[in-house]
């Protein structure tokens, strides 16, 4: 590959992926690792082979980073490739034009679910890999799961349950499935809508699921050249679909908002008027052209009267009233924001507080007072998805725990792993990293089983 500048930016600065498996023990601590901290933080991305080629930020191996803190001390870090079929090289389309689900860089997101840790991409299966980041194999939930599964599932805090959707280039395009708390797939229900759509995230509330149907298209004419095959498509239009949870319910009712992409969903509930509210993070159409182009994809034609001071994605709230059949859309910041997290102890329930990422800043959003606090990284660190961490079991307050955020270095400097205070972003710790980490996508913090 080119070397320097001439490398495209997912492969240059921080996103530059690093060139082998390392590990280190005794990791040096600034600060105070609060010692209710016990588990591990792991966290997935895109890190291309040594001499490997990718056209997309999002098309590269997946490579899962971890560091296991207990008793106040950062005992190790390690990362490993998830050695999937495709890393093997095995094609995921096959000769015979059949695909192998199998064959995906599982890069995009790392959670534990009934005691099984799972890495995720929605191209295919996840592949279940140790607390130690050892790949064991692809995982269908004992032969049940036969689509794609999503890199954003979605656990019920209540029930346990995960609920999860897979998307595939023929009909049925969209499928949704439950699996129990227990980790048994007992539901899987084909959901019609009009074609292949890169539906990347998702919603649940107490009773329904909140699908986003928007105008990002797979288009075959961009297959096989190095990238990802989906550009926009201002005539599909844009939609949110409520679906009942109740079991065997695949009536959707839809509702038409204006033109936009989600990549990532904060957090979704049902109002005390019955309503569905849905926070996300909204690229309009512009914002998501510049966004894609700069990471891989169709170059970007930027539209005539936007401004280059507009946000390119912002903190978004829908609220769908099924008594009106109307929906009102209200933008909830005026700052760049991605990556949306929260107290997952508040998934499908009315939340408070959201925390975002942008460049060099990590943001609280109090939504009950319209306010966002910042916490920036210094120099050339950029701060990654800052993943919630509650303070005590009972989640006696939603803001009332750390925030865990994997720190990348544009210079190529050794990463960090970065522990906020999640009610005042005051640093509480920073755990000190012997080697340079890569931009990554999502992770999640795996707590010491009891």
């Amino acid at each position: 590959m080119p070397a320097g500048s001439s490398l495209p930016r997912h492969l240059r600065g921080r996103f530059a992926p690093v060139p082998e498996e390392r590990a280190a023990a005794g990791l040096t601590v600034r600060g105070s690792l609060p010692p209710e901290l016990d588990g591990r933080y792991l966290r997935n991305g895109p890190n291309p082979l040594p001499g490997g080629v990718s056209g997309h930020w999002f098309t590269g191996s997946g490579m899962l980073h971890g560091i296991r803190l207990r008793g106040g001390r950062a005992e190790w870090y390690r990362n490993r490739w998830v050695r999937t079929r495709e890393l093997a090289g095995h094609p995921f389309i096959r000769e015979d034009r059949t695909v192998d689900l199998a064959a995906t860089p599982a890069n995009t997101h790392v959670i534990r679910h009934a005691g099984t840790v799972l890495a995720l991409c929605e191209a295919g299966l996840p592949y279940w890999v140790t607390d130690e980041l050892e790949t064991v194999g692809p995982y269908d939930f004992g032969g049940r799961l036969r689509t794609a599964m999503t890199a954003h599932p979605k656990q019920d805090p209540v029930t346990g349950e995960l609920h999860l959707f897979g998307t595939e280039f023929a009909p049925p395009y969209l499928t949704y499935h439950r699996v129990t708390a227990q980790g048994e797939l007992l539901d899987s229900r084909p959901v019609e809508v009009p074609g292949p759509t890169m539906m990347h995230d998702f919603a649940v509330t107490e009773h329904h699921i909140v699908w986003l149907d928007l105008p990002v298209v797979l288009d075959p004419a961009l297959a096989g050249r190095g990238g990802m095959p989906y550009r926009w498509d201002d005539g599909y239009g844009a939609r949110l679909g409520i679906m009942s949870r109740a079991p065997g319910s695949t009536d959707v009712r839809w509702y038409d908002i204006d033109p936009c992409y989600v990549f990532h969903v904060g957090n979704a509930y049902e109002d005390t008027h019955g309503r569905i509210v849905l926070d996300a993070v909204r690229h309009d159409p512009s914002g998501f052209r510049d966004a894609w182009s700069g990471i891989g994809g169709p170059v970007a034609v930027r539209e005539p009267g936007r401004s280059p001071a507009t946000a390119p994605s912002v903190l978004h709230r829908w609220t769908l009233d099924p008594a009106t059949g109307r929906v009102t859309e209200a933008q909830l910041d005026d700052g760049e924001a991605e990556f949306p997290t929260h107290n997952e102890a508040r998934t499908g329930h009315p939340h408070r507080y959201l925390y975002t990422v942008s460049g060099d800043a990590i943001a609280k959003h109090d939504l009950r007072t319209g306010t966002r606090h910042l916490h920036r990284t210094p120099g050339s660190r950029q701060a990654g998805e800052a993943v919630f961490v509650p303070s005590e079991e009972d989640g006696s307050g939603e803001d009332e725990g750390w925030l865990l955020s994997l720190v990348s270095d544009d210079q190529g400097q050794a990463g960090e792993l970065l522990v906020l205070d999640a009610r005042e972003l005051a640093v509480q710790a920073v755990v000190e990293l012997p080697y340079p980490v890569p931009a990554g996508f999502h992770g999640s913090w795996l707590p010491e089983p009891s």
